[in-house]
């Protein structure tokens, strides 16, 4: 997935992206590598860049009173990645971002991300759409949580799983379905 690719996918659906516009996202979004389990954003940083992935997964997630990651979400190619509250308030993050496998990503630093909307104010609409596209999973995600036994949310998160995700440790999916490993490879077993 190049550049261009990404640019459509994730603004392109919601609003026309003028000539100007994409020369200015294409200059301001700059390709980073990052190896197997480093950090976009740790804990107590401020996130300094909003990250679509070329490739990869990275996992957020936050640090139990038991000393536990407790993953909230992960990106993927193609997807959003980054701690966004962190990275719009410019304040310290309560959570992590983690590499979980070698990845590529684009960035944009906060500067330009804030000049990519003083110039272009059609970004607005795509924004909006992007906060209600994280409310409204946010939101399914919770009631699903909290309604699903643990074999229908393992079903559900399969049923909308990209491959690689599949690809990861198993600890980190049974995190994220608030359910212990051995229960995740038992149902995952059941489906093979």
């Amino acid at each position: 997935m190049d550049k261009k690719s990404l640019f459509h996918s994730n603004f392109g659906r919601y609003i026309s992206i003028s000539a100007d516009a994409y020369s200015f996202l294409d200059e301001s979004f700059k390709e980073i590598e990052v190896a197997q389990r480093s950090y976009l954003v740790e804990g107590g940083s401020i996130a300094k860049y909003f990250y679509f992935a070329i490739s990869g997964v990275q996992a957020g997630y936050l640090i139990n009173s038991k000393g536990e990651k407790v993953i909230f979400g992960f990106s993927y190619q193609g997807s959003p990645s980054g701690i966004y509250d962190s990275f719009i308030t410019q304040t310290p993050s309560n959570y992590f971002m983690e590499a979980l496998t070698p990845s590529k990503l684009i960035a944009i630093s906060k500067s330009k991300y804030d000049e990519l909307f003083e110039r272009f104010p059609e970004f607005y609409r795509w924004r909006t759409h992007f906060m209600e596209a994280i409310l409204f999973g946010r939101g399914k995600r919770e009631v699903e949580m909290l309604t699903l036994t643990a074999k229908e949310r393992f079903d559900a998160f399969i049923k909308r799983c990209p491959d690689e995700l599949l690809e990861i440790p198993q600890k980190y999916l049974a995190s994220y379905l608030n359910m212990k490993p051995e229960t995740f490879s038992r149902l995952r077993a059941l489906r093979d």
